[in-house]
């Protein structure tokens, strides 16, 4: 008979010890998940940390190419929000339905440059540069990178066939992600890639960048984030949302030199250089 007093006696202990907890014990087991991709990387991981002291919400993340980590959340239907560095994946994302085209706010905006590395070695200055004998290229995977479908959008707005030709002769890489075309030019695998500005901000020590002329740049990219249809947590979600958009988040941001404006974009485009939308890779380009 004490021993059944006794099970009951802590079963209840069991059962009223949650109710007891106090809320922000509860809130910090609460946990996202966001598939970003990787032009975001280092504020972001700044972002998320900051978020979590302040409100006691984890938020796991899984990097990628923007293309590659939407398949990811479509295959798996899991995720909580979606932050692709390019408005050619969102746009895809809210087409298939993938996200809460409602929720979508733009956090960031980037621009298209050369980027060699520090001291730039080469003299590599122009465009046309890119297309002289022996200069050592990379881009992303233009089908799963934002940053190389903006590449090779701007090698078919500026080049003639014959450069293209010579351009597509001197890629040695199409590297999987942002970060590892990074990675590229900063361990010296390559002379220059087609990237975004905001590169030389991530090494500064070993990358610089080299701006395109305003009429060559076909787009301006911003960076996007979007709520995921597949979430558990809308709520946390949008909380997430709010603190990037807040002075608090987009100061993370400001660290690495991202453009929080579009007029901050603007001092390097023409006037009336579109905004986001979408390209359609060309099939000559698409290797799957």
């Amino acid at each position: 008979m004490i021993s059944l007093l006794r099970k009951a006696f802590y079963l209840s202990l069991l059962i009223a010890i949650p109710f007891a907890m106090p809320l922000h014990v509860w809130s910090s087991t609460r946990k996202l998940l966001l598939f970003a991709g990787v032009a975001s990387k280092p504020p972001t991981e700044e972002a998320i940390q900051d978020f979590r002291r302040k409100t006691g919400i984890s938020v796991e993340v899984v990097f990628g190419g923007s293309g590659f980590v939407l398949s990811q959340m479509k295959l798996t239907k899991r995720g909580d929000i979606y932050f692709p560095a390019s408005s050619d994946f969102m746009e895809m994302a809210k087409r298939e339905g993938l996200v809460f085209t409602e929720s979508e706010r733009r956090v960031a905006y980037l621009i298209p440059s050369i980027n060699v590395q520090k001291g730039n070695p080469r003299g590599i200055h122009s465009l046309k540069d890119l297309t002289r004998e022996g200069i050592r290229i990379a881009i992303a995977n233009p089908e799963m990178v934002a940053i190389g479908l903006y590449a090779v959008e701007i090698v078919e707005k500026n080049f003639t066939p014959a450069e293209k030709e010579r351009f597509r002769r001197n890629i040695v890489n199409y590297t999987e992600s942002f970060e590892k075309t990074v990675n590229a030019l900063s361990f010296r695998a390559v002379d220059t890639v087609i990237g975004w500005k905001v590169f030389q901000y991530w090494d500064p020590e070993r990358i610089e960048s080299i701006d395109l002329r305003p009429e060559e740049i076909p787009r301006i990219g911003y960076i996007s984030i979007a709520i995921s249809r597949f979430t558990k947590d809308k709520p946390s979600a949008q909380r997430f949302v709010d603190f990037l958009l807040s002075p608090q988040g987009k100061s993370a941001f400001r660290k690495y030199q991202y453009m929080m404006e579009i007029e901050e974009a603007r001092r390097f485009t023409k006037p009336d250089t579109p905004v986001g939308g979408e390209y359609v890779l060309p099939k000559e380009w698409k290797t799957r």
